[in-house]
């Protein structure tokens, strides 16, 4: 029979237990598999923040955000869909009553287990597909786990982790975050950022060559070309991946662009430099408005 099991709330820097259902069942293989779910739920900060985990005849499944990690025991035959719909379900209430300071201070294990009766209310209404009143969301969760599939971690891996190799983290990376389509805006601005970056290359060989030949041209030209080549590829490159901070990463980039155009005016005349500043700014723009696909929500936190 297709059923969640028993379900927990952690704090992930420490896998303090907040919560969890009450749960009487003795079956040998729930009780091996909810052991593998206390190891994992101390391992969380070294996951990726969606993990599925096959334990014979049950699944463990996770998300985690803001700090707090939810985990569901299932059995293998459940929907992927449905088990993720339920911990969404479980990661919005938890998020909207319970404050984060809070959680992040307290010491004693299950401070917040009044939130059992949310657990067995939401438990008992997922064990009954029927009574679901979250069919709506069924096709978002199926887009966006489509999208953004769980890592499926295996109990060889699980045993790694809780043996403390040190040197497997990069194995459990995320996947790649996906980003939003390209816009027509977007690949022109790709195209200009490109074009700016090949004349600061150009220029820049041009001033080698006069350097080499007659020693015409100051050496720090050569460099602010070279610089701006650099913050340009790097601009289109952060416009096409994902990657931590990238407005920041984006708007040090435009920093560099405008620096080197300062440092280069004996060289060009104010349209010259008024075209690679605006390029770099539009680009600049792009990157903000192409946004992650799958963002995590933040219920209005």
């Amino acid at each position: 029979m297709s059923m969640v099991m028993f379900a927990s709330v952690v704090r992930i820097k420490d896998g303090l237990p907040l919560s969890a259902s009450t749960d009487y069942e003795q079956d040998a293989e729930l009780q091996e598999t909810k052991r593998h779910l206390k190891t994992l739920s101390k391992k969380l900060s070294q996951l990726p923040d969606r993990c599925s985990l096959k334990s014979g005849p049950y699944n463990v499944n996770f998300t985690s955000s803001l700090g707090v990690g939810y985990l569901m025991v299932c059995t293998a035959s459940y929907p992927n869909v449905l088990a993720f719909c339920f911990l969404d379900e479980l990661q919005r209430e938890f998020i909207i009553t319970y404050d984060p300071k809070r959680i992040s201070t307290v010491v004693r294990p299950y401070s917040f287990i009044e939130f059992d009766t949310f657990i067995q209310k939401t438990k008992q209404r997922y064990n009954n597909p029927r009574s679901l009143s979250t069919k709506l969301n069924l096709s978002d969760m199926q887009t966006e786990i489509r999208l953004r599939p769980p890592y499926q971690l295996s109990l060889e891996e699980l045993h790694e982790l809780n043996g403390g190799n040190k040197h497997g983290n990069a194995k459990y990376n995320a996947p790649t975050q996906m980003l939003e389509p390209l816009s027509l805006s977007g690949i022109v601005a790709c195209v200009l950022t490109a074009l700016c970056g090949g004349l600061n290359l150009l220029r820049g060989v041009h001033a080698i060559e006069s350097i080499l030949q007659n020693g015409g041209e100051d050496f720090n030209y050569v460099i602010a070309f070279f610089l701006g080549t650099a913050a340009c590829i790097y601009q289109c490159y952060l416009f096409a991946y994902f990657s931590v901070w990238r407005s920041i990463k984006s708007f040090l980039a435009f920093a560099l662009i405008c620096l080197s155009n300062m440092y280069l005016y004996e060289l060009r005349n104010l349209w010259q430099i008024l075209f690679h500043v605006a390029v770099g700014a539009f680009m600049t723009l792009q990157i903000r408005l192409r946004r992650p696909i799958g963002k995590a929500p933040d219920y209005n936190v």
